[in-house]
């Protein structure tokens, strides 16, 4: 037990780490074309470069000191707080710019991201206090006021705080420089790639710091240090000569993909396949550092993706040959040991490489994105050992996203042919281990996992029309061949507990669905107003409490409600169940469009539901906004009535 408490712990840690670091990369890989733009403006105009102009070279200083750090501090931000969080965070961040003399690249990191957070709970404290007609006052009086705030506290405090720090990680990278062992840093580098903890290590540490010795030196080392197509190509060399099966017959796909492509999580599953060959990528890493340092040679920005092209287009205009010769020497390297390893090492496994896949996307949270590129290449496809009889779409409460994704998916299974398979959607909290396929929301896998350790996982990033459907569809004919008839016209069997033949708008003679709860024309500006104003319909209805209301906002928090096709369907936590009076469905048009996310929402469907009753309606939704026509008749309605009729019409 104790051991099994460790290694919980350990992957808590891990997924931590993995999340920072994902925040990280996402505030500055957004704003990646904006680095690049300084660069080329620096490689071109300054004295040293290739078209010496005084004047366009006067655009370096304020771009790097302004421009990128406002950028980074806008996008986190807004990523806490949308457009909103995004404005006071560049407000803040320009105080900790003015404060230090240097590139202020983690600090915008902090300011923007913590200046949103705090106006996020400002903006919950008087909600729903304010008088009308006095909201944008608030608003923006607000805003003007946390922001300032920041901004002298940024300059104050938190700039001298991160000049210290940046100073220091200066300093120990010239330390390890001068005394010949930054080549070292590749054992830790190397490794934490596969393990997908990369992002916190490069896009927190080493691209402010390169940046700052690019804007002082005209490039950096850094750069290079993670983003080195090297040591993963010469891996998948080894492959494409000494590998078996359809490892052999991928990788010189993978190859391609990941040198000229940039992707280099698609050499991670050769790796995991044997996990020694991570010797050939540390002794590739290692080679490419060394040689940097012994040429002289660096980039100008940061090379994203870590593609030979973004590479050459980075290169700093002293350091094409030191650059070149560092990607080819740490290729041979990485190539020469994962070869001696294939070839004195027991055969591989052919089904090795989709077993490896698999635990990479454990690793990373989520379904890796060059997987199926990956297995394609071979000519592989999963395939279960056995026929698919149930397979569960699971979300936090299970009443609304996972009850929309089971329509959808049940709809296109019946259409395949396979009525008896069934599709049902649960709670993750209910999940047990007797499904064949369970498939949740990418943000909800690492914890229905456990529970249903032998079921195939598939993760998602849009409820109404994800590309996995269709694969689970083709995993359902590979699987279930022999086992169900294609063109078959019987009825897919309907979720548990829901009764056949009702009225998308009654169940058991109590309407969920109400023309007072149709409003076509909304009047919420962002996601979190919109999650109230659906919610006070249900509210003014009796069918929650205002406690549902919360656990709307407390459910939105932990995953994004949005399904795609312009829809979202706010609902409560699986805690918030007794907040529920009965069902009732609500349904709040926005004709021009809000934020949700960064994603655009017409129609905002809020959900509260007891023993199933509610799914009538959401299967009505879901056969609406797969039909691009019937979503069409939606926008355009022009009375509820109209609204009522076409879910009546579906359900028919």
């Amino acid at each position: 037990m104790a051991t099994v408490s460790v290694a919980k712990q350990r992957t808590s840690v891990r997924v931590g780490v993995q999340k920072f670091g994902t925040f990280l990369s996402g505030m500055i890989m957004p704003n990646i074309g904006a680095f690049i733009a300084w660069g080329i403006i620096t490689a071109l105009f300054i004295p040293a470069g290739f078209f010496p102009n005084a004047d366009l070279a006067k655009l370096v200083g304020p771009m790097i000191t302004y421009l990128l750090p406002l950028l980074i501090g806008y996008t986190g931000g807004r990523a806490v707080h949308g457009i909103r969080g995004g404005v006071v965070g560049a407000a803040a961040t320009m105080g900790v710019i003015v404060g230090t003399d240097i590139p202020m690249f983690i600090g915008a990191m902090l300011m923007g991201p913590l200046t949103a957070w705090i106006m996020k709970k400002l903006d919950k404290v008087w909600e729903g206090r304010v008088k009308p007609g006095f909201e944008m006052l608030i608003d923006n009086f607000s805003a003007g006021i946390v922001g300032a705030a920041l901004a002298i506290f940024g300059m104050l405090v938190i700039g001298p705080v991160v000049k210290a720090f940046s100073d220091g990680a200066s300093n120990v990278v010239e330390f390890l420089v001068h005394n010949g062992l930054l080549p070292l840093t590749s054992i830790f580098i190397e490794p934490a790639k596969v393990l997908f903890l990369n992002n916190a290590v490069n896009h927190g540490i080493l691209t402010p710091l390169g940046t700052e010795q690019a804007l002082q030196n005209g490039k950096s080392i850094l750069f290079l240090l993670e983003a080195n197509p090297g040591p993963g190509v010469g891996v998948l060399l080894a492959y494409m000569f000494f590998g078996k099966g359809l490892a052999r017959a991928s990788a010189p796909g993978a190859a391609l993909i990941q040198f000229v492509g940039g992707i280099h999580e698609i050499y991670f599953p050769y790796i995991l396949m044997k996990p020694i060959l991570i010797l050939a990528t540390i002794a590739g890493g290692m080679t490419g550092i060394f040689t940097l340092v012994v040429t002289g040679a660096g980039l100008r920005s940061p090379a994203a993706p870590g593609s030979i092209i973004a590479v050459f287009a980075a290169t700093a205009k002293d350091s094409y040959f030191g650059v070149a010769l560092s990607v080819l020497l740490a290729a041979t390297v990485s190539f020469l040991i994962a070869s001696v390893i294939l070839r004195t090492s027991k055969t591989t496994d052919v089904d090795a490489l989709g077993q490896a896949t698999s635990r990479m996307e454990e690793l990373k949270g989520k379904k890796s994105s060059v997987s199926s590129a990956l297995l394609g290449a071979g000519g592989g496809t999963a395939v279960l050992t056995r026929p698919i009889q149930n397979i569960v779409f699971a979300c936090d409460a299970g009443m609304g996203s996972s009850a929309m994704g089971a329509s959808v998916l049940r709809n296109k299974i019946k259409a395949a042919g396979f009525p008896d398979v069934k599709v049902t959607n649960s709670a993750i909290a209910n999940l047990s281990d007797t499904y064949d396929v369970v498939v949740t929301h990418q943000d909800l896998t690492e914890r229905a996992r456990p529970v249903t350790s032998s079921a195939v996982h598939v993760s998602v990033d849009n409820f109404m029309n994800s590309p996995r459907y269709e694969e689970i569809v083709e995993l359902v004919k590979s699987s279930n061949a022999g086992f169900g008839a294609e063109g078959s016209t019987a009825v897919a069997e309907p979720a548990a507990g829901v009764p056949a033949a009702q009225p998308a708008t009654a169940v058991g003679g109590k309407d969920v669905l109400l023309a007072e709860s149709v409003i076509l024309n909304g009047t919420a500006t962002d996601r979190d107003s919109a999650i109230d104003e659906a919610g006070r319909l249900l509210l003014d209805r009796g069918s929650v409490d205002m406690g549902y209301i919360h656990a709307m906002h407390e459910r939105e928090e932990s995953v994004s409600t949005y399904m795609g096709s312009f829809l979202a369907i706010p609902h409560g936590t699986n805690a918030a169940k007794n907040h529920i009076l009965h069902s009732g469905v609500s349904i709040v048009r926005y004709p021009e469009g809000i934020d949700w996310g960064g994603k655009q929402v017409k129609f905002v469907v809020g959900v509260a539901g007891i023993n199933n009753e509610h799914l009538h309606i959401l299967s009505s939704i879901a056969k609406i906004f797969t039909d691009k026509a019937q979503v069409a008749q939606l926008e355009q309605a022009e009375s509820v009535q109209e609204v009522l009729d076409l879910f009546g019409k579906v359900n028919a």
